[in-house]
């Protein structure tokens, strides 16, 4: 008995030895968990319960010189249901189903309710976690499904997800589209929303969420929580109304001359300011022109007759010629070491001025001119093109420039017709922006400026930063030679090669150009053995007082007509035309006659400084000071009398926009942080949101203007 007594105290010992040192284990254990991986094994708790969800800053826009939204960010949503969220219960997702699925089918109109019933209940009956009801809903429709039945009970318990995204829109759709460009989402970049991704897309913020019961996450504010910044407007150069003009006008000649491409460019004569720019290219699939890429900027090409304006500067420069020189361009063909070179005119023009060497496009004395000046040392005229800066890319904000090529003497390529070729365009290639910088040069009375397309940097309407014009070249020649360049230019357009664009109210001075277009390995004729030409017409208006310059470029019209004053040169005139007719400030002699039975046109609701301005500029009989911000004129007697009329800005209160125009409408909202979206031409008589509703910055008002 004592043995077995002994046993068993002996394994009971052993047990109590291995349950000791089970506990030291585990005690040990604890402690070195607590000790040495207590913070990992916290943060792996922290993960599971916390977790970081990344706000996306709101993208900045891009706006017009005065600004017109040009590229804007609209919030759109995601709709999901998660059918296993903790609260759905089964008696209420049966309950609501009929009722929901008729909404859905009324509100998307895409199914009848009967599919739409089918499919949730599917969706329910698999316990799908995200199953996705609708992509890109925008914020009214977001607002009404949040109202419908089950929805209304929330996530948890009606199981309703709605992830905000943005969306980038162009509310003039195909106007200035490849200068304005686009960013994807592995950020391929393309124009301004390129050039400035990284000003435009903010800075992102962190919101730190909480786990509760079920899949529930809650925001919680722990102090490091990080507010989006969001992403700065861009003012660009562009006038929505001369753009319009510009990209109407080129799509209605091309259609007309069946052309593969063309493309326009308008600047401000002394600021560089890019009005317009538009690029318009053929498509086979779609059967219709669109903006595929930015010619202007990116095309670097030989530019024909235009380029006579850097010969006929060189020359003059060099002291060879004079205006009154004579030059015999005989039967209009001359050769160069056997190669023929020929003027368009048959018969050629005998004996002319080298004025009208310019205006008639003379490629025999131009050649023979700069043969005659440059042929002892071509290299004095590679460097006056130098000295142009035609041989540099200009520097412009977006990319894709093109590069130029200018031949040098010490080029394995330069032979004895380059010299001559060159003079009349040919074995040189620059760009149509290039050859507008160089014309307006001479517009602004030798200045050469660089293109601008970017005025300025705002942050929630405060102007972070402004580019001002810069100077390439503060004097490209002698005041004799612009003197002469500007006389060559205007005879082009009275008695040259352009004489169908005179007649008009004020004077043009340009140069047309019709180009033969080089096709590699088949030269300068295509597959199909035909020649190809590129047509363009550069210039500047009024030429007497230049305040625009313009380049128009058509390529490959295919109906027989190539020449660059009937193809390119009527897109410049119908330019020009409505810029003149809708810009006082440039029209000749213009008065407002003071008449008594003068109506003053109908007036908004606007920024009262902002009339004071108009009267003052067009010499109207009205009040010159005013003492409220806002104000309603009244334009029934023969003086503009002002009634003060306050608008209130606060950022949590719906303003009053009613009778405003729409610039100081979109003004008035963006500062209160609301997305605007507008119906119709006029003044504002409807707006969505009453004025005096509660409002969140974000939110969606609807104007319509009549």
């Amino acid at each position: 008995m004592s043995e077995i007594k002994k046993e068993i105290l002996s394994r009971l010992g052993m047990l109590y030895v291995g349950v000791a040192l089970f506990g030291a284990v585990v005690l040990g254990k604890v402690l070195y968990l607590q000790l040495f991986e207590g913070s990992y094994w916290k943060s792996k708790a922290l993960e599971l319960s916390q977790r970081n969800i990344v706000i996306q800053p709101m993208r900045g826009d891009i706006l017009s010189n005065d600004g017109k939204v040009l590229a804007t960010s609209v919030p759109y949503y995601e709709i999901h249901i998660d059918f296993r969220a903790e609260g759905l219960k089964k008696d209420t997702f049966y309950k609501h189903v009929d009722s929901l699925s008729i909404y859905l089918s009324q509100i998307f109109k895409d199914k009848d309710s009967k599919t739409y019933k089918s499919e949730l209940v599917r969706a329910y009956k698999r316990g799908d976690r995200y199953y996705l009801l609708k992509r890109k809903v925008d914020y009214q429709v977001y607002k009404r499904l949040k109202q419908l039945p089950l929805f209304r009970l929330g996530q948890n318990k009606g199981g309703f997800i709605a992830n905000q995204i943005f969306v980038r829109i162009k509310p003039y759709e195909n106007l200035a589209a490849r200068t304005i460009g686009y960013i994807t989402q592995d950020r391929v970049v393309v124009g301004i929303e390129g050039a400035f991704d990284s000003y435009l897309r903010g800075k992102e913020g962190i919101q730190f969420m909480q786990r509760l019961s079920g899949n529930i996450w809650m925001p919680i504010n722990n102090g490091n929580a990080i507010e989006p910044k969001d992403g700065f407007d861009i003012i660009s150069t562009i006038d929505v109304n001369i753009q319009d003009v510009a990209h109407h006008a080129l799509l209605a000649n091309l259609q007309k001359h069946e052309a593969a491409y063309g493309c326009v460019a308008v600047m401000e004569v002394q600021t560089g300011e890019i009005r317009a720019i538009a690029n318009l290219q053929y498509d086979t699939t779609k059967k219709t022109y669109v903006e595929k890429f930015n010619f202007v900027i990116g095309e670097s090409v030989e530019p024909g007759s235009t380029f006579k304006l850097v010969s006929m500067l060189a020359a003059l420069e060099e002291g060879c010629i004079k205006l009154t020189d004579t030059i015999n361009t005989g039967n209009g063909v001359i050769s160069y070491y056997g190669a023929k070179m020929k003027d368009s005119h048959e018969g050629g023009y005998g004996k002319i001025t080298t004025c009208e060497v310019f205006a008639y496009s003379s490629n025999v004395g131009t050649s023979k001119i700069i043969k005659n000046c440059f042929d002892k040392n071509p290299k004095a005229f590679v460097e006056r093109i130098y000295s142009l800066h035609l041989h540099e890319k200009l520097g412009l904000d977006i990319k894709g420039e093109g590069i130029p090529v200018i031949k040098d003497p010490s080029d394995t390529s330069w032979s004895g017709l380059t010299l001559p070729w060159m003079s009349i365009g040919y074995e040189v290639k620059i760009t149509p922006m290039q050859i507008l910088t160089l014309y307006n040069a001479i517009a602004n009375n030798g200045v050469m400026v660089k293109p601008k397309l970017i005025k300025e940097l705002r942050h929630h309407g405060e102007v972070f930063k402004r580019f001002d014009t810069q100077v390439i070249n503060p004097s490209i020649c002698s005041k004799e030679t612009l003197d002469a360049l500007k006389k060559m230019m205007e005879a082009v357009v009275e008695k040259g090669t352009a004489r169908n664009l005179s007649g008009t109210p004020y004077k043009i001075a340009g140069k047309t150009g019709t180009a033969q277009i080089a096709r590699g390995k088949y030269g300068y004729r295509d597959e199909n053995a035909q020649k190809t030409y590129r047509a363009s017409f550069v210039g500047y208006f009024p030429a007497d007082n230049p305040k625009y310059s313009i380049v128009v470029v058509v390529n490959s019209p295919s109906k027989s007509v190539y020449y660059g004053n009937v193809v390119a040169g009527p897109i410049f005139k119908e330019i020009a035309d409505k810029i003149y007719a809708t810009h006082v400030e440039i029209q000749k002699n213009f008065n407002l006659l003071a008449k008594s039975d003068f109506l003053f046109p109908e007036g908004k609701i606007g920024y009262a400084w902002d009339y004071v301005q108009i009267i003052n500029q067009l010499k109207w009989n009205g009040e010159k000071q005013v003492l409220s911000e806002w104000v309603e004129p009244n334009t029934s007697e023969q003086q503009i009398k002002f009634k003060p009329t306050p608008v209130k800005l606060n950022s949590k209160t719906m303003p009053s926009v009613i009778g405003m125009g729409l610039r100081d409408a979109i003004h008035v909202l963006g500062n209160v942080g609301l997305e605007v979206r507008v119906v119709g031409r006029g003044k504002v008589y409807k707006q969505s949101i009453p004025p005096g509703t509660s409002i969140n910055k974000g939110d969606l008002v609807y104007i319509e203007l009549g």
